[in-house]
């Protein structure tokens, strides 16, 4: 049986391979950033970095940037910056004007969620202190949508749990009183506090909770939920509650022939119920659900001057920085420092020149990007969503000259405001649908179509998917059905089956 013998070696080996830059990851963030985070950005920079400071506005003069940066050896890992961030591009010319805005930022206050809410509503009562701890585990138990996530009976025996927990803590303190008269009250007392609660006393809460604002919270399914919704209105004898009570799902499925032979009523009448029902909430708990609000401010601005649409980029607010004029004299004097503080002040000072310069290309790209846009979606701009055309990342980037992947971080996030409102740069990227004419049409311009087709079509008679499929092609667009019911679905709109008034 031969031996095994493990042995470490040395050899040494040639290769290539690349190797990213930290600074080129932090090109891409920049990038990356939409315009209240890059201005986030730049402060903490200005504060980290003594040679960046914020150019005023009565500051006529150019910072020269090539004249700053300091002379130092350039090592293996070095790498050009100017040349890979401004390759074919002029710096020259007179910044804009930095234009002195004041800014005002909403102030965040605390919303009031769904449980807050009822608690605060469950509070006012004039209850025991055990009928409020089985309002608040019944409220607890309420979701977003303002539905009782689980049943009475659950509740009640997970609540029974911890009164069981609580109650033992208690007693054993109980019992550690010295004097009888007094450790058989409180044991007395205990036993009756925390008894465990019977499932019929959750259901008169919970019919309690049902009661509470928003009207139909705190029911079990979306049938109770509107039956709640409909007795809050005071309409226990209408037709509306007796169909909700009675045919619900015959009402989701929109068989209102068959409700009214079933109801012995007409039915048109139980298509005005029907109607009634529509306007009632399913969710009643979300107009109490809380979201950030989310701030758009446009990174872009595309104006018409003089019959002709120009880009502009929406960076105002944005800290102008240049190299500070004392620490730039500072850092002329090379024969002051060496060693660490040599080290200190060259990474200072490039890091500054270098974060100048990729702004100032930031803002070229997003303007490079903008303006193709507007040259290839001219048509939407003078007509509308239905002249939208299809676009790809790859079209734009072999345009400019880019990666596609910058082109994505160019657009990720960015926000551009146009004469036909604000939108998404991401709004304007689209595939596309052939038509008769050897042309394509946008995807988003076929679903704006279909949605005003739906918008115009007989209620009694409403287009099913191969109707909307014959008048697209009757304009030239080839689709196909399932490609029509994708986008419908995508709209929100109904089959024509749950369309359909009588």
């Amino acid at each position: 049986m031969s031996s095994f013998n493990a042995k470490l070696y040395q050899s040494a080996q040639l290769r290539q391979e690349m190797r990213i830059n930290p600074r080129l990851y932090q090109a891409m963030e920049l990038l990356y950033m939409p315009l209240l985070d890059l201005e986030q950005h730049l402060k903490e920079q200005m504060e980290e970095n003594p040679f960046l400071e914020m150019q005023e506005a009565d500051d006529q003069k150019e910072v020269e940037l090539k004249e700053d940066t300091v002379d130092e050896p350039m090592g293996d890992d070095q790498v050009d910056w100017e040349e890979i961030l401004l390759d074919g591009f002029d710096v020259g010319g007179r910044r804009e004007q930095y234009e002195h805005r004041e800014l005002f930022e909403p102030t965040p206050v605390e919303a009031q969620d769904l449980h807050d809410h009822l608690q605060g509503q469950l509070m006012l009562l004039a209850i025991s202190e055990r009928e409020l701890r089985l309002g608040e585990e019944l409220i607890g138990n309420i979701d977003d949508d303002g539905m009782l996530a689980c049943t009475p009976e659950e509740c009640v025996a997970s609540l029974n749990d911890w009164v069981e927990e609580v109650r033992l803590t208690v007693v054993q303190k109980a019992n550690e009183l010295e004097d009888e008269t007094e450790r058989c009250a409180e044991l007395a007392e205990i036993q009756e506090t925390f008894r465990s609660y019977e499932e019929i006393e959750a259901e008169r809460m919970l019919s309690v909770i049902q009661r509470f604002d928003p009207p139909g919270v705190g029911a079990r399914d979306v049938r109770e939920s509107i039956l709640i919704q409909l007795r809050h209105r005071q309409e226990e004898d209408s037709l509306a509650y007796r169909i909700v009570d009675q045919h619900f799902d015959a009402l989701i499925n929109r068989h209102l022939t068959d409700i009214a032979k079933a109801m012995g009523v007409k039915p048109i009448e139980v298509q005005d119920a029907a109607d009634s029902i529509s306007h009632l909430d399913p969710k009643p708990g979300l107009k109490y659900s809380v979201s950030p609000e989310e701030y758009v401010i446009p990174d872009l601005i595309v104006e018409m001057i003089d019959g002709e649409y120009m880009v502009f980029a929406n960076d105002t607010s944005l800290p102008r920085l240049r190299i500070s004029k004392s620490y730039r004299e500072v850092a002329k004097d090379k024969r002051a420092f060496s060693g660490e503080n040599k080290e200190f002040i060259a990474s200072k000072l490039n890091s500054a020149n270098w974060m100048i310069q990729a702004i100032e290309q930031r803002r070229q790209t997003m303007l490079k990007v903008m303006n193709f846009i507007v040259d290839r979606q001219r048509e939407f701009f003078e007509r509308g969503v239905q002249y939208l055309k299809p676009l790809t990342l790859r079209e734009v980037a072999d345009h400019i000259e880019m990666h596609e992947s910058t082109v994505s971080r160019v657009t990720n996030k960015k926000f551009v405001q146009t004469p036909r409102g604000v939108f998404s740069l991401k709004y304007f990227f689209s595939s596309g649908l052939s038509t008769t004419s050897g042309e394509e049409i946008s995807a988003r311009g076929v679903r704006d179509k279909i949605k005003g087709m739906v918008s115009e079509e007989d209620s009694k008679k409403p287009l099913t998917d191969q109707a909307i499929v014959n008048l697209l092609q009757a304009e030239g667009v080839k689709i196909a059905r399932r490609t029509v019911a994708k986008y419908r679905d995508q709209l929100g709109i109904l089959p024509a089956r749950m369309r359909k008034r009588v």
